[in-house]
């Protein structure tokens, strides 16, 4: 599935299961909300905080696909084409950075 298709997709699913779109704000609270539960999965699996037996069924692909509808429906309410915003992040990346990483001592 392309980024356009999971727009469209995302889409149609609010406006045929979801009813309506929660408002922008709603889905800020909620995207908060899901990033938090991704970075508990994470800070508790591969950091050094200790997994409680009630968190190692939690599915992390679950928690990051739940984090990228919600992105998806902030985007769609707001008029984002997320393919034409991530190919221009990306540019943006690519000029700025060009050969910064290569010269990071650290990452060497």
């Amino acid at each position: 599935m392309t980024i356009e298709q999971a727009q469209k997709t995302v889409d149609e699913w609010i406006k045929t299961v979801g009813v309506r779109y929660f408002n922008e704000l709603t889905n800020m609270a909620m995207l908060t909300e899901e990033v938090g539960e991704v970075a508990r999965i994470i800070a508790r699996r591969y950091g050094e905080q200790s997994e409680k037996e009630s968190d190692k069924a939690k599915d992390l692909g679950d928690e990051m696909a739940d984090v990228l509808f919600v992105l998806i429906c902030l985007a769609n309410q707001t008029g984002i084409n997320l393919t034409e915003a991530l190919q221009k992040n990306l540019d943006k990346k690519t000029r700025r950075d060009a050969t910064r990483h290569q010269e990071n001592e650290k990452l060497k």
